[in-house]
């Protein structure tokens, strides 16, 4: 099967897909600030030299909070979760983190019996999301400039 070429994008592509890529950094940002309000962590400062983005996929963002610890979160087309900064010491790591929690979260929903439609389709969705999250992690290539 041949591979088509993907031809350059134009000037004004390119200026839409920036834009569009800033809308999703913004919306990510919002989210991840109000889902660690909601858990009672008000933030202070993000963390910009370790934050990462996979766009339209995954936001990765860490926290410095007001109540002086540091914290990841991880939004994007996925469930928002966070963890504190000790669960993983970079932007790759955090992801195989999520994706081993949301996977141990999906087996304790079934496990449970769970039979709410809501729940298995809730469940699913983390394994799912937590196979897709290691295959980032996987991907050498993605992470050949990161500190070691």
């Amino acid at each position: 099967m041949e591979q088509k070429q993907a031809r350059p994008l134009t000037p004004e592509e390119q200026a839409e897909a920036q834009k569009q890529s800033v809308i999703w950094q913004r919306e990510c940002f919002q989210n991840a600030q109000k889902h660690l309000a909601e858990k009672g962590v008000i933030p202070q400062t993000v963390v910009e030299k370790e934050s990462r983005f996979i766009a339209p996929l995954v936001a990765i963002w860490k926290f410095k909070a007001q109540n002086g610890k540091s914290y990841w979160v991880i939004t994007g087309r996925l469930p928002t979760d966070h963890a504190e900064a000790s669960a993983a010491n970079n932007a790759r790591e955090v992801l195989r983190y999520f994706s081993m929690q949301w996977q141990m979260k999906a087996d304790q929903l079934m496990q449970s019996g769970a039979v709410d439609k809501t729940k298995v389709d809730f469940a699913n969705l983390l394994i799912n999301r937590a196979h897709g999250l290691y295959e980032l992690f996987e991907k050498e290539e993605m992470w050949q400039n990161e500190p070691a």
